[in-house]
């Protein structure tokens, strides 16, 4: 069946809404039509028996029933009557009748003393009967004869016939209107479909970032572009992120790798006592070592960018899971204490939040000499801003700037292992989310003290 329409029905969503319109209406239209008939059908036989009925008692009033049984019929100003199919019997002795076939004679004959009674023949001719006692004039109780009148069927039939062809062809004009009517509202209604159509091919042949906008559209439609446009933002998000991870892996891997290369040239450019390859292979693997955190560092961030959609959360409550769990994996280092102004919500989900927040306490949970603290609290001019400090030395005012660069590090021989890209990631993650992340060199005092602001729920 699916294929059968598939092959039958019209290609475009415009025919095919068209034809579905025209069986819908082509159904109901049978119906009706049907029904209007049927009607009409039923009221054309009141009529042709609410006729014979009047003429069968025109006819009786004129008769008048005798003392001894017998009728005298007194001839009325117009005898037509008489002669329009109308039988009077006197009991079962026919004294009048009228012009006509014998086979309706035959059929009135049989109606005679059935007292009132309806009967109707087909042969030779269509006709309508009606009988109609006439009582004994004395008494009333004893049937001394009967009218029995008639009306040809066929003017009936040949009306009912013609509104039934009418109403056919009735019926065949209003689905041809029905589906033109409907091909055209239709087509109007998938015009800005269309257009939305060819914007598109516009602007994937020319690489243009418009997005199609809800401004003049119906509600639908509306709907419609605003997915389209949520789903071109997301698209166009990935290939920023693929761009971004691309410059990044070139950036970071150009030093260890350029480290690699300088000493691979060293070693070969001519011969070197065991020593000194001894310095050069430890010297090329700890390039390949940074060139592995790297790469991990930052697959690590595409993965976290890849499944983090647009959500919500409280980035109090995040933050003190994360204490919680920083407490269970560094029972020796200090305590994290969580300060929360009311309980902001942030239009950022808990996932990203809590990778925003781990460099940071990664850094302040390795500098930090008693305390490190978490504050969070709505801004003055929206949003919410999470503020990780500690008391250790600080960040020095001459690495200041440059804290946020990829690779950089204040102190290379300070015993972690870092390769300088967690402040990097955490900015870069802040950003991504509508947000930032900040050293704050104002507030004065001992520690390191970071901004990072993130969007309202």
């Amino acid at each position: 069946m699916r294929a059968w329409a598939r092959r039958r029905l019209p290609g475009t969503l415009r025919g095919r809404l068209a034809l579905t319109a025209l069986l819908a209406g082509a159904v109901w239209v049978a119906v009706l039509t049907v029904l209007f008939n049927v009607a009409l059908a039923s009221r054309l036989r009141v009529q042709a028996d609410d006729l014979v009925r009047t003429r069968a008692a025109a006819v009786a009033s004129t008769i008048e029933a005798g003392p001894d049984g017998t009728i005298v019929v007194h001839e009325p100003a117009d005898d037509r009557v008489l002669d329009a199919g109308v039988w009077i019997f006197q009991r079962d002795r026919l004294i009048e009748q009228p012009p006509g076939p014998a086979g309706v004679r035959g059929r009135a004959e049989r109606l005679v003393g059935r007292g009132a009674a309806f009967a109707q023949t087909e042969r030779p001719a269509a006709t309508r009967l009606y009988a109609l006692p006439i009582m004994d004039a004395a008494d009333g109780t004893r049937q001394v004869g009967t009218v029995v009148a008639s009306v040809d069927l066929n003017p009936y039939r040949s009306t009912a016939h013609e509104v039934l062809a009418g109403s056919i062809a009735l019926a065949l004009l209003l689905l041809g209107g029905l589906y033109l009517v409907t091909r055209a509202v239709v087509g109007r209604a998938l015009r800005p479909v269309g257009q939305m159509s060819a914007q598109a091919a516009r602007r994937s042949a020319a690489g243009a970032s418009e997005r199609f906008g809800t401004a003049g559209r119906p509600a639908e439609l509306a709907t419609l572009a605003g997915n389209l446009d949520e789903l071109l933002d997301r698209l166009a998000a990935v290939l920023r992120h693929e761009r971004q991870q691309h410059a990044e892996l070139s950036h970071e891997l150009r030093t260890p790798l350029a480290r690699i290369t300088a000493e691979t040239e060293w070693l070969t450019a001519r011969p070197r006592d065991a020593a000194e390859r001894r310095t050069a292979h430890q010297a090329i693997g700890a390039a390949a070592a940074t060139m592995e955190r790297i790469c991990e560092t930052l697959l690590s961030e595409a993965r976290t960018r890849t499944s983090a959609v647009p959500g919500s959360c409280r980035p109090a409550a995040v933050a003190r899971e994360a204490a919680g769990r920083a407490v269970t994996e560094h029972p020796d280092a200090a305590p994290i204490e969580v300060r929360a102004d009311g309980d902001p919500t942030a239009g950022v989900s808990a996932r990203m939040v809590e990778r925003i927040l781990a460099p940071l306490l990664d850094n302040a949970r390795r500098y930090a000499a008693t305390t490190i603290v978490v504050e969070c609290a709505a801004r003055p001019g929206g949003g919410v801003a999470l503020i990780v400090c500690d008391d250790g030395p600080g960040v020095p005012v001459v690495f200041a700037p440059l804290v946020f660069d990829p690779g950089r590090r204040a102190d290379p021989e300070d015993g972690h292992d870092g390769a300088g890209l967690g402040l990097p990631l955490a900015r870069r993650l802040a950003r991504a989310a509508g947000g930032d992340l900040e050293l704050d060199l104002a507030a004065g005092g001992h520690g390191a003290r970071f901004v990072i602001t993130l969007p309202a729920g």
